[in-house]
């Protein structure tokens, strides 16, 4: 049996005692927990280093329940991808600030200007021009982080199927991940694939409609699937909100076996039909 370990005291426990064994993936997330944990994330974002500590105990969880196992190594990667998220959004925070402060800086001078006898006119010119360079350099440091949140968004694609369609983007996670058999009650390893997105969609799309849609495979009854499919939607909505997405932005409808992406008469197109789709609906028009 492998020992438990004080996940949130001591982030980098782990990654010290069991370098030989852990995956790779769980030795990359400890770091990049580390590296979050080290700077002003905590003061800055602390939701967002909330999530990233919960995702981690759950990686290091399955590690201890499952070895080297894939599940684990998602977990890892979810983590990693989260610590990511809070850093990338702490850097944008960062460089806010420091473009307001610029910004603040820059119109105090232009006041300042205004006074100056013209003996000193040039020297308060060459402070504005150097403030305007501190200017250029933040805003530059703000598109950066802005790449980077783009950038981790993007590699959710690595945990679900993310696809741009005219009714939004979708967003498709596999009934098999999310749920146990015939059960609407989120399996762990869901939840930290469901936290990854409603991190995403909390920090780049705060306006959007979002629905989600519940589908079951054609086997069984049509009034047992319906009320399965609208259970397992109405469960993922709830996690949604409870991880920070105004509940009216959030609807869930269940399909039953309706809409099928694959042949219900093989195990494999079973196993597709058996999903959850997050649509991001876009904006109307006004």
């Amino acid at each position: 049996m492998k020992p438990s370990y004080l996940l949130f005291a001591l982030p980098s426990v782990l990654a010290i005692a069991c370098a030989s064994t852990a995956p790779q993936e769980l030795r990359d997330a400890h770091s990049a927990y580390d590296r979050l944990a080290r700077s002003p994330a905590s003061q800055l974002a602390p939701a967002e280093v909330h999530t990233a500590q919960q995702q981690l105990a759950l990686a290091d969880q399955s590690f201890n329940d499952n070895g080297d196992s894939a599940e684990t190594r998602d977990l890892s990667y979810a983590s990693q991808r989260s610590s990511q998220l809070a850093d990338a959004r702490t850097q944008i925070l960062i460089a806010q600030k420091q473009q307001g402060d610029a910004r603040q800086q820059i119109e105090q001078a232009k006041e300042q200007k205004a006074r100056l006898t013209s003996a000193k006119l040039g020297a308060a010119e060459q402070q504005i021009a150097s403030q305007g360079q501190q200017l250029a350099i933040a805003q530059q440091q703000k598109a950066d982080a802005e790449r980077r949140a783009q950038q981790a968004s993007a590699d959710l694609a690595r945990i679900a199927s993310v696809k741009q369609e005219a009714r939004g983007m979708v967003i498709t996670l596999s009934g098999g991940v999310l749920f146990a058999s015939s059960k609407y009650d989120l399996l762990p390893q869901a939840q930290a694939k469901l936290s990854e997105v409603a991190n995403v969609l909390t920090k780049e799309d705060k306006d959007s409609k979002i629905l989600v849609q519940g589908y079951t495979d054609s086997q069984g009854a049509q009034s047992f699937n319906m009320d399965l499919s609208q259970h397992r939607a109405e469960a993922v909505r709830t996690y949604l909100v409870s991880h920070g997405i105004a509940s009216d932005r959030v609807t869930a409808q269940g399909f039953g076996p309706a809409n099928p992406v694959a042949d219900n008469a093989s195990a494999e197109g079973r196993a597709d039909n058996r999903r959850v789709e997050i649509v991001v609906q876009p904006a109307k028009s006004e």
